[in-house]
């Protein structure tokens, strides 16, 4: 338990990290500074038709130290924020910018290192309002998150 309360996030990396997201951020989707300083990576699927045609938007984001709780696990803040992110830019890529109403995270396990993938996909495509999930998975492929919204659809 001492060890826990001593552990501490490297500082140097830490300031490189924001240093980099910083840099190389835009107020636009993909590149603002908070999907930067998460490290995301963004992927629509299926790949080869036009962006209304989009059904999926995957997300893969290191873990690191600065994401993690004191338990040592990603935090469900990251998880959460990675998917709701996943969600809207689906939403941008094929309609435009609409707005998250509400949304409700189930956390299954935890992720504690490697590369999580996040997929956010329509389960009801409208007009003004859609409903969504997104479903984050650890390195091993297990589902550790599972996130349900309602979206405000832009026009």
């Amino acid at each position: 338990m001492a060890d826990e309360a001593l552990a501490r996030i490297d500082e140097t990396a830490a300031r490189t990290h924001f240093e980099e997201a910083f840099e190389g951020h835009e107020q636009a989707f993909e590149s603002f500074f908070f999907a930067r300083f998460l490290g995301l990576t963004f992927e629509y699927l299926p790949a080869g038709v036009p962006d209304v045609e989009k059904e999926v938007c995957r997300l893969t984001f290191p873990v690191n130290d600065m994401l993690r709780n004191p338990q040592g696990s990603l935090h469900g803040g990251a998880m959460a924020s990675a998917m709701d992110i996943s969600m809207g830019h689906l939403v941008k890529k094929i309609a435009g910018p609409g707005a998250t109403i509400e949304l409700k995270v189930q956390f299954m396990r935890p992720v504690m290192d490697g590369i999580v993938t996040c997929e956010g996909r329509f389960t009801k495509k409208g007009r003004s309002l859609s409903f969504m999930e997104s479903r984050l998975m650890g390195p091993d492929g297990k589902l550790a998150a599972l996130a349900t919204a309602t979206w405000k659809m832009p026009g």
